[in-house]
């Protein structure tokens, strides 16, 4: 019941779900996260991770369930050539998948992706990572 649900709200929520959708889609917004699950509700503690860094950081992204279609799932593994899930994409650039955003957490790299694509990181005035570069 639980699938159904969330391709309901998957479609409902006019999210593609076919992959001759995913070029727009990572396009249409700064970040985009193909992930299994909702950012309410993630279904793999990768992608739970992904939306939690995302939430230190303050930053909207839009999400897409993969579990909510094969096609979709599959389609985003070809399209960015990159075999697990989630899939972050920033500025309509494949970053990668959790390890990657979490390395780039820890570095500041992050920070410094987010402010290329015009997004200001809620950690960035801290200085956690030790960047003293002031935008």
């Amino acid at each position: 019941m639980f699938a159904m649900t969330a391709r309901l709200a998957f479609i409902a929520r006019g999210f593609a779900s076919t992959a001759k959708d995913i070029p727009n889609l990572v396009k249409q917004n700064k970040v985009v996260v193909f992930m299994k699950g909702v950012p309410e509700e993630p279904r793999c503690g990768f992608s739970n991770a992904v939306v939690q860094i995302f939430r230190m950081h303050g930053v909207k992204y839009d999400a897409h369930d993969v579990l909510a279609s094969d096609e979709l799932r599959q389609g985003i593994k070809d399209f960015s050539n990159w075999p697990t899930i989630p899939q972050v994409f920033i500025n309509g650039e494949f970053v990668g998948g959790c390890d990657i955003l979490l390395q780039m957490h820890q570095s500041g790299e992050l920070i410094k992706e987010l402010e290329k694509a015009g997004l200001t990181s809620a950690l960035s005035s801290t200085d956690n990572a030790g960047d003293s570069s002031k935008k």
